[in-house]
């Protein structure tokens, strides 16, 4: 397998597309497959249609993206995912948990996010990163979190847990509108020696 990641760098945005499952990579990925097919159509298909001109830059357009993406994914070559249980990340996991358990939230993200750098196809530490987020009020990025690991194979094993963060998160969001409606009338206290002064004012 590892022999083969470098074919990756055939295609632009392959290595961080097939290798990270990256958006970006996907992105890249699509925009030079679009430019190199209308190159392709412009020589072959439509040479009748389009100027010699056009024709030239879908081209260079096509080689200018390729040569960029493939200097860059050389410079920054995705590392390879770790596979099986390694036990450093296993042993990262654990202390991020046991943290986590112990409400030192702190540490449990900085743990978690060190862990999934090592591996960061981990659906669990993922799932239990979200959590954190979702406890600690970052409702945002944890719902990003969720659902970025919703759409993607790690996550498929912790569908139900994702779903039932995301249900927390939104009630979680829902409950300060909520609180603000459904307010209960203020009781002010009393000033147990305002009536006789009322009183008084009256008599005088």
């Amino acid at each position: 397998m590892r022999m083969l990641r470098p074919l990756t760098l055939v295609w632009p945005g392959l290595p961080w597309l097939w290798l990270r499952g990256s958006v970006a990579g996907l992105v890249l990925a699509l925009a030079f497959a679009v430019v190199f097919d209308m190159a392709i159509l412009a020589t072959w298909i439509w040479s009748e249609f389009l100027e010699l001109p056009i024709v030239v830059g879908l081209w260079v357009a096509a080689a200018v993206i390729w040569m960029a993406a493939t200097v860059s994914a050389v410079v920054a070559f995705p590392a390879p995912l770790h596979t099986g249980h390694d036990r450093a990340a296993d042993g990262l996991f654990s202390t991020a948990r046991d943290a986590y358990l112990a409400r030192d939230w702190l540490a449990a993200e900085t743990t978690l996010r060190a862990l999934l750098v090592v591996r960061p196809t981990d659906g669990e530490a993922q799932l239990l990163l979200g959590t954190l987020l979702r406890r600690v009020g970052r409702l945002s990025e944890a719902r990003t979190a969720l659902e970025k690991l919703s759409r993607s194979d790690a996550g498929a094993p912790w569908r139900s847990a994702i779903a039932r963060e995301l249900r927390r998160i939104e009630q979680a969001a829902a409950a300060p509108r909520d609180a603000a409606h459904d307010e209960p009338p203020t009781i002010l206290a009393i000033d147990a020696a305002a009536p006789t002064a009322a009183r008084a004012e009256q008599a005088a």
